[in-house]
C-alpha cells in the first residue's frame, strides 16, 4: 500500500527560519485519521504550544471525514504531540526563550499507517528576509527555464 498523503505548511517555510525538526504522532480520533487519509487537512494557521507539560497543536484544520454518521469531530480541535520525553524538554526550554516558536510543518502517513506530523522549532523572519526569500526563488526559477531552453 503506497501511502501518498503529505501535507504541507508552506507558510511556515517562508515565514520563519527553521532550525530544529522533529517527527511527533498526534492523538486523533477515528475521523480524524480517515478525514487525512482523504487530504482532508489545512495547516496555513496551525501553530504548537504547551499546556501543562503536552505540547498541542492548535488550528490544525481537519475537515469532517465524508462518510462518517451522525458523530463529526471538531474541526479545529486541540490535538496532543506524542514526543519522547527528552525532546519535549529540550522544546520547552527553547520555545520559551525570546524570538523562538514551534511550527508545524508537514502531516503525512509513515510505513506503518500512522499519521505523523513534523515540527519546528523555529525563528520569526524579518520583512526583508522575506523579500529575499522572494527573490531567491524568482532567481532559481529563471535559472531553471534557461537550463531547460
Amino acid at each position: 500500500m503506497k501511502n501518498d498523503i503529505n501535507i504541507k505548511n508552506k507558510r511556515a517555510y517562508f515565514d520563519y527560519n527553521l532550525i530544529d525538526k522533529y517527527v511527533a504522532g498526534i492523538a486523533l480520533l477515528g475521523t480524524e485519521i480517515k478525514a487525512i487519509r482523504q487530504g482532508k487537512a489545512n495547516m496555513t494557521d496551525a501553530f504548537c504550544m504547551f499546556v501543562n507539560g503536552i505540547l498541542y497543536v492548535r488550528n490544525l484544520h481537519i475537515s469532517e471525514y465524508s462518510h462518517s454518521s451522525f458523530f463529526h469531530h471538531d474541526i479545529k480541535r486541540d490535538r496532543a504531540l506524542l514526543l519522547q520525553k527528552r525532546e519535549i524538554k529540550k522544546l520547552r526550554v527553547k520555545g520559551e526563550e525570546k524570538g523562538y516558536t514551534i511550527v508545524p510543518l508537514r502531516i503525512f502517513i509513515n510505513e506503518r499507517g500512522f499519521a505523523k506530523i513534523e515540527i519546528a522549532l523555529a525563528q520569526g523572519k524579518k520583512e526583508f528576509d522575506k523579500r529575499d526569500s522572494l527573490k531567491d526563488k524568482d532567481v532559481k526559477r529563471e535559472m531553471d527555464r534557461a537550463m531547460k531552453r
